[in-house]
């Protein structure tokens, strides 16, 4: 943003203040990290709007390229011209330093297809495609990146879990609980500003184009689904805490591995009180105050710099194909 346009929104804009919440415990220079990391998603998801309703498919597609190349290589990105692939090798590269390779081969594994997904609603937006309700669902797991956010859970607890734990069913369902409740009341509180917008992506707009549903019963169904995610929620839990006390084995390991489950599960309950908090704190959302209902006052019509390097060929199905956007590895 422009000085006069940092003055006037960025605090208004809580994105920051989004992550304080649900990283309790966390290391301040992780909590930087990754802070800044949703900040900058926030930005990509602009850029990747404009780009949209401008059809710069060649920059769009320069940008996908580029964030790949810095989820492998982030210190050779960090003076890449474009400030979106230079600030998330920034971010890549300081979250890289808290748990070690193994975490960080996964974490890379999961935002692969995130970009792919990206991608893939940069195609839909070009041909104003809408998808139905059940693929919409499976792609807004990647485009919201839900196993990521559950990944960050662990540098915060300062303990990564063994598979054992991350792939238990009880586990599993709390942490997509808590992120399907994220995506759909982000969904819920956008569906005016992307209304406006002419979006393809959010499940309010599914549920009008593909089950016939009006504004007000669309707005109802999303309201279920969200509360049903509490509800899934507050099922699991008492599963997981259960899980982390039988890894109390009278071993040093056994509780540190116990408290660090503990801690991820009281992050993921943070969830929804800061997702909620956030999405009426946050001007992103105040559609009724902008002039122009379709373009938010701080954002910039203008595309990302020109710099040298190979195209990719085309939108990337190969990660939406091969992931389970459940998380399954």
């Amino acid at each position: 943003m422009p000085p006069d346009k940092v003055a006037a929104y960025a605090d208004g804009l809580c994105y920051t203040d989004l992550v304080a919440g649900y990283y309790i415990g966390a290391p301040d220079e992780l909590l930087d990290a990754i802070a800044d990391l949703s900040s900058w998603f926030f930005g990509w998801d602009d850029r990747h709007d404009r780009d949209a309703v401008h059809g710069r498919t060649a920059q769009w597609r320069r940008l996908c390229q580029g964030l790949h190349r810095a989820l492998e290589h982030p210190r050779e990105q960090l003076d890449h011209p474009d400030p979106l692939v230079a600030g998330f090798a920034d971010c890549v590269l300081r979250l890289y330093g808290h748990l070690g390779p193994r975490w960080n081969a996964r974490f890379a594994r999961h935002f692969h297809p995130v970009i792919d997904a990206y991608d893939h609603e940069f195609g839909n937006r070009c041909t104003g495609t809408v998808p139905d309700v059940a693929a919409y669902v499976e792609l807004r797991r990647l485009t919201f990146a839900h196993w990521v956010w559950i990944d960050l859970l662990e540098p915060t607890a300062r303990c990564e879990l063994p598979d054992a734990v991350r792939k238990n069913p009880a586990y599993r369902a709390a942490a997509l609980a808590t992120q399907d409740f994220s995506a759909w009341y982000n969904d819920l509180c956008s569906l005016p500003k992307e209304l406006a917008g002419d979006e393809v992506h959010n499940l309010g707009i599914s549920l009008i184009q593909h089950q016939g549903l009006s504004l007000q019963e669309a707005v109802a169904e999303v309201h279920r689904r969200v509360s049903d995610c509490v509800r899934d929620f507050l099922a699991a839990e008492p599963e997981v805490l259960r899980l982390a006390a039988d890894l109390k084995d009278g071993s040093v390991s056994g509780r540190k591995l116990s408290a660090a489950l503990q801690s991820c599960l009281f992050n993921m309950r943070n969830w929804f009180s800061s997702v909620y908090w956030f999405h009426h704190e946050s001007g992103r959302y105040r559609v009724e105050s902008w002039d122009d209902q379709t373009l938010p006052p701080y954002v910039s019509d203008t595309g990302a710099p020109e710099f040298p390097g190979t195209m990719a060929t085309g939108i990337s199905g190969t990660a939406l194909a091969e992931t389970d956007p459940s998380g399954g590895e």
